[in-house]
């Protein structure tokens, strides 16, 4: 067991048994703490929220707004860190979904469908939300190193009711299993604002081009199922997402299958956008993310309950 993992345990350990107001105050103290130190992390986070907002605001206003995206990320962690101690009414209250009605007709009809997130708010609390709404959930999860880092997310998601499949290493491949959840009528989240192989479909986002994974178009294409994007993010007393879509899926007429996936992607990009614009401090997003960023300083990986790497 490496220093990694045992900070993981420390944290879910510690930050469960204290007071919430203290591990809150706790939490916010270390964001401000990395906020003044800089580092790469924030260095990171810092260049890509400058993209989001572009160049006419204010370095004092970008620097107050990384300062609390920083204070989001923190909570984010915090907030997960406790989820598997809430109770199943802490939990349905604890996170709000706007467009709750279009998934719950999605699951009547089992139909399922697919939801393309981007790293915002709070990804853990929706899928518990998910779970604990009655609906079958199913996502994928990078397989984070070490090994026992991730076997550890692994149970905590679990233990939320999400089945959770590897992007790779799992006995069958984890896009098969997606496409048979989806036809059982199964909610499939996927984080789908950062590629994280090299077969990335290329996108315009704000104004640079970028790689997002191909799953939830390629899911969507392969399946009919519906396919949303999530916009997320925080709110004083609730984790908050809402919905965008159904989202028009090209039919073969369009095209050959690569060429209605770059579309189907590119609007899952528009759409990724419009939300992150609403709530910039509310994107988690410390790692290097436009192709033109050089990859120095870059943040520690984010572990994630979902990868669009399906």
């Amino acid at each position: 067991m490496n220093l990694t993992e045992l900070g993981y345990i420390a944290g879910w350990r510690v930050v469960r048994a204290l007071p919430r107001s203290l591990v809150a105050a706790a939490f916010q103290a270390g964001a401000d703490r990395a906020h003044r130190t800089g580092g790469g992390g924030t260095a990171r986070l810092r260049a890509n929220l400058r993209r989001v907002v572009g160049p006419e605001l204010p370095e004092a206003e970008l620097d107050d707004l990384v300062k609390r995206g920083l204070r989001s990320y923190a909570r984010y962690w915090m907030e997960a860190f406790r989820l598997p101690t809430l109770s199943r009414s802490q939990i349905l209250s604890g996170f709000r979904l706007d467009g709750a009605e279009l998934l719950a007709a999605d699951v009547a009809a089992g139909r399922g469908a697919v939801v393309a997130l981007p790293h915002a708010g709070n990804w853990d609390a929706a899928g518990a939300w998910v779970a604990a709404t009655g609906w079958p959930i199913t996502t994928v999860m990078e397989r984070l190193k070490p090994e026992g880092v991730y076997k550890r997310f692994l149970a905590f998601r679990e233990v939320l009711g999400m089945e959770i499949l590897p992007t790779h290493g799992g006995p069958r491949p984890a896009f098969d299993v997606l496409r048979d959840r989806l036809r059982a009528g199964a909610v499939v989240p996927l984080l789908a604002d950062r590629d994280l192989s090299a077969r990335g479909v290329e996108v315009d986002f704000f104004g640079g081009k970028t790689r997002m994974p191909a799953g939830p178009a390629l899911l969507a294409l392969h399946t009919g199922a519906p396919l949303y994007v999530a916009s997320m993010w925080y709110e004083p007393d609730a984790a908050c997402a809402s919905l965008a879509g159904p989202l028009p899926v090209p039919g073969p007429e369009v095209g050959p299958l690569d060429q209605r996936v770059r579309s189907l992607t590119q609007l899952i990009a528009d759409r990724l956008a419009a939300g992150i614009a609403r709530h910039p401090e509310d994107w988690h997003m410390l790692q290097r993310m436009w192709l033109d960023q050089g990859r120095a300083g870059e943040g520690t990986a984010l572990p994630s309950p979902a990868s669009g790497q399906a």
